[in-house]
């Protein structure tokens, strides 16, 4: 919140505009049946998983645990469990990453602070990352910087979505005052 900002409406705004470069679509109705697709693992312990898939946001609650861990990425094919079908089995893993989101120290390179500085306060600009991934650069207010990057690292299920939906394995989270640069990176 700034002096300009009381309410913190531009940092709402930059909120809002993070959920919208990770894409999480919610839970989404579909009929029962095995589902292929790749899977955000949001909970584990020893006696079960939660998945939630990567593009629809579908949440399916494992009755058991095949031994995936929080934060991976599992693409593979969950089935209803019968006879009630309301939870679910991990019956095929064609592959298994695990995603990790850290700060880093390096400050965001001078092709993010220029698109940056197109841009107003809570805009979001994405780019193709040369070679595979994606870089998101938000502008944000200089005196919220540190607690801009701090959200992104506090919602780090939303940036593992996203990194599992491109297919890579990190995300890189640079700052700078004013500017937030989040790289998908393999």
């Amino acid at each position: 919140m700034t002096d300009d900002d009381p309410d913190g409406s531009e940092l709402d705004a930059v909120r809002d505009a993070l959920a919208a470069a990770a894409g999480d679509a919610g839970p989404a109705d579909t009929a029962g049946g095995e589902r292929d697709g790749v899977f955000l693992v949001t909970h584990a312990d020893d006696g079960s998983a939660v998945l939630r898939d990567v593009d629809s946001g579908q949440v399916h609650t494992l009755s058991s645990n095949p031994g995936v861990a929080e934060g991976e990425a599992v693409e593979g094919v969950v089935a209803p469990d019968p006879p009630m079908n309301v939870s679910w089995q991990l019956v095929e893993v064609h592959d298994r990453r695990e995603i990790a989101v850290e700060e880093s120290e390096e400050p965001p390179t001078q092709h993010s602070l220029d698109l940056a500085a197109d841009r107003e306060t809570g805009e979001l600009a994405r780019t193709e990352r040369a070679g595979t991934g994606e870089i998101h650069v938000i502008s944000v207010p200089e005196d919220d910087t540190d607690r801009a990057v701090a959200d992104v690292l506090a919602d780090a299920d939303a940036s593992r979505t996203r990194a599992a939906r491109l297919g890579v394995n990190r995300v890189e989270i640079r700052s700078a005052p004013g500017v937030v640069a989040v790289r998908y990176m393999p």
